[in-house]
Order: structure tokens, then sequence, then C-alpha cells
């Protein structure tokens, strides 16, 4: 799947433009971060004044106003010094300075955008639109406001954000917009209020999704037609604990990488326990319960157990994106000869349950280390080459359309995630399914093949009916 270049560098240019605007209506801003994003753009603020509806309206006029009397965009190349100096009472602009230079970079793109006797400068590695014609040309707004904290994190300060739409022509925003209007009736967070299907509490907490009756009979019925097919496919079912000490994350290496997205540890005299945020360490240590034999293998665990997950709460979004996750998991344990044949055969069975389910509009996402980040990923060259090799391969001959994330491997092995596109038009992985040859060496897994030998198995990581 292709993105539209030009496309994502006129939503690009509008998310600066856009700040150029802001910071010639209120000189005292201090602004964030503006990306291209699926449907538009959006830019951060540091602002006193809070925006209000009507501001978006002063905000249009003034990119109009820059974008009709041909805004010239133009790329410089600065030293740490030039961008200090230049952005001076930016901070948030000096903070991603750092970053970089943390990362070893030495110079640094800068976007200059000049309309009439002024210009905005901004720290930016592009790339924009070269014709200012297709900014005239392109169907844009802006549509809302929201709060955001700085990077992600809750920890930073909350900035205020806004959100503007962009097509490649008025025609294309339009019917857009008529899309969202019919796509709001089916949204699943107000169908599940009418039909009484889960509720949310602020006294239970955010993100922790409470099935109601009536959503109850759905999900028991759903895991009741899963495991069957499962069944068929050869899978064990497995419950484990929701909770486990801290030493079985720091085996597995969860710990400390994986920390921000754990609920806080519970102490107790034993030391520290935690949620469970997924399943996999508990199904290696029931793998490793009793010796195994290459006949065993391949043996695969399925459980329909819950874990928790501590998402930022700006991100959670309804069933989609939640901290308590109903999960459909499974993990297969094979030589690593069977190793493709059993990565194509979950690939087939997320072709399966897609199908069942009428869910059509969907892509793979092939995840790659990035070969110079020596921190982040564990295991040897040896073991990356053959996991990559093998998933690729697999999905080849899967036949499913994908696209290729480098750098967005999982600390342990390649992986792929199931996207779909909801009603809505907004983007979701649906489940994640990742080839591992790390972890069994950590856990100590073993068989005994047909020589007598010890050997490690791999495995295979699958959540085919994803979360919710």
């Amino acid at each position: 799947m292709e993105k539209n270049n030009n496309l994502e560098k006129i939503r690009h240019s509008l998310a600066h433009i856009m700040a150029y605007a802001v910071q010639e209506l209120w000189p005292d801003v201090k602004i964030g971060m503006g990306p291209a994003i699926d449907n538009g753009f959006y830019y951060d603020f540091d602002l006193k004044h809070n925006f209000v509806p009507e501001d978006l309206k002063r905000i249009e006029k003034k990119m109009k106003e820059f974008i009709e009397k041909d805004v010239i965009i133009k790329q410089l190349g600065y030293n740490s010094g030039q961008v200090r100096e230049v952005f001076g009472k930016q901070g948030y602009k000096l903070e991603i300075l750092d970053d970089l230079e943390n990362q070893g970079e030495k110079e640094f793109s800068v976007y200059t955008f000049k309309s009439g006797s002024n210009q905005f400068i901004d720290l930016c590695k592009g790339p924009h639109v070269n014709n200012v014609d297709d900014l005239i040309n392109a169907g844009w707004k802006l549509n809302r406001i929201s709060g955001a904290y700085w990077k992600g994190d809750e920890k930073n300060k909350q900035l205020q954000r806004i959100y503007g739409l962009a097509f490649a022509t008025p025609k294309e925003l339009r019917q857009y917009e008529a899309m969202m209007v019919e796509a709001k009736k089916r949204d699943h967070r107000k169908i599940g209020k009418e039909m009484d299907l889960f509720a949310f509490s602020d006294d239970v907490g955010p993100g922790l999704a409470m099935w109601l009756p009536k959503g109850t009979i759905i999900c028991d019925e759903l895991e009741k037609w899963a495991f069957e097919k499962e069944k068929e496919e050869g899978y064990v079912k497995v419950k484990s604990p929701h909770i486990t000490k801290a030493k079985l994350y720091e085996i597995s290496g969860h710990l400390p990488y994986y920390k921000d997205d754990m609920y806080a540890p519970m102490k107790t005299g034993e030391g520290d326990y935690y949620l469970k945020p997924m399943n996999c360490p508990h199904h290696h240590m029931m793998y490793k319960a009793r010796p195994k034999s290459y006949r065993d293998l391949p043996l695969r665990f399925t459980e329909y157990g819950v874990v928790y997950r501590y998402e930022k709460s700006g991100e959670l979004y309804g069933l989609m994106r939640v901290r308590k996750i109903d999960m459909n998991d499974a993990h297969i344990y094979c030589t690593l000869d069977q190793a493709k044949e059993e990565f194509i055969k979950v690939i087939k069975l997320h072709e399966y349950y897609y199908k069942k389910l009428g869910l059509k509009d969907y892509y793979m996402e092939l995840a790659l280390r990035d070969p110079k980040d020596t921190k982040k990923y564990h295991g040897d060259e040896k073991m990356w080459q053959t996991t990559e090799r093998i998933v690729k391969e697999a999905m080849e001959e899967s036949g499913v359309s994908y696209v290729v994330k480098e750098g967005e491997a999982a600390f342990y092995g390649p992986k792929i995630d199931f996207i779909i596109k909801a009603v809505t038009g907004r983007e979701f992985a649906i489940s994640t399914n990742q080839l591992d040859l790390y972890m069994g060496k950590q856990f100590g897994l073993e068989y005994i093949d047909e020589k007598g030998q010890k050997q490690t198995p791999a495995i295979i990581h699958r959540a085919p009916l994803g979360a919710h």
C-alpha cells in the first residue's frame, strides 16, 4: 500500500503554515511538533490563551492570506549553534535539537516559510511542497481542538493541539466529510451504548471496559466459535494467572524495556508482582513444565484470557485502545524447519476469521529491526537474519498485501501487524504476530531432536482476534 507522497507534502506544509499563522496571531506562543496524519495534519502549541472554535476561523483566514501571497518555502542547513540562536526562546525546539544531537546528528534541517515581509522558521526534516499551487488547489480546513501531552508522555506538560483536514482537491474534502457523517452513525462506541453492550466508568478507571449481559453473550459466542476452529487446527487451551513476579519479566526482557506500558508493581514480602501485560512468559513456563520431544512439536497453546496495559489516557479509544484486554492469544512452539509453514497457517487463520466477520479493508505491516540500533534489539545477527527471512517468505507465499516498517520490530524478533480500517476511517492494529528465536534461549526451553540432541524451539506469538 503506497502513500500519496505529494498529499503527504501538502498536509505537512499546511501544518507548518498553520503554526506560522498561530505565531502571527499570538506572538508569545511556543510551538511543539506538527506532522501530516492520515486525513490531514495537526500542530501542538503552548499558549496562555485557550483556543476556542472561533479561533479556527481566524487561523484559517491568516493561512489563506499566506498561501494566496505565494508563500515561499525554503530548506536550509544549520549547525547546532545556529539552531540554538534562532530557537533560543522556543524550548520545545531545543529539546528536539538535543534529541537529534544524542542520535549523532551534526547538521540540522530548517525550513523558512515567507509571505510578504515576514517569515516563519521551523526545525523540520520536511519534505514540503515544491509548488504553492498544490496548496491553492487543495481542499482543507481546521476542524478541531484537543489537548495533547508533549511527546505523548503524561509526565510532560499538556499542550493545545489543533487538527486540520486536508486532501488534494476540495471535492475530495467534501467526500471525506460526507463519509464521516455516515461513519459516525456506525461508530462502535455509539452502537455499544445504544445496544447496551458495554460500559465504561470513571469510578472503575479509564480504558477498563465492562461487558454488560448482551455484550457478554457476544464475547462468549465469539470465543466458542474461535476455539472450535482452533481445536481443528491443533491448538490446546491453557489458562495462566493474572499476576506474576517481576523476575519473570526480567528474564523475558520486558523489564525494564516494556515498563512504561505496565501497571505499577504490587509490593509484597516476596518482592514485586505485576499485572500481566502479555501471556508470553507464562506460556513459556508452561512449555518448560515437562520435557519435550520433537514428536511433541508443533505445540500450539491458546488462551482466552485478560491482560492489562497502561495505555496513555490520550490514546484510549472505545474498545480499540484499552487498558484491560480480553485477548485470544496463542504461542506455537516448533522446530525451525516447521516455522515457515506454521507462520503461513497463522496468516491464513487471520484471513479465515476476517472473512467470516466481513472484514475486507485490511493489510499487514512487516516490522523489521534497525540494524544500526544496537541497544533496542536483543539476540545475534544470525538469529535476526533467519527470522526476517522466514517471515518475509511466509508473507510472500500468503498472498496478503503488506508494507514494510523498518525499526519497529519487537526487541526479540520481527513482527507483523494486521491493520484494519474502522468505519470512521481510522486505522488500528488488530493483532500482532511474531517469529522469535530469542525467548526460547532466555527461558531455557528445549526439545530432544531425532538424534537425541537438545535443541531450542522456535516460537510464534499469535493473536488473530485481537483485543477488546
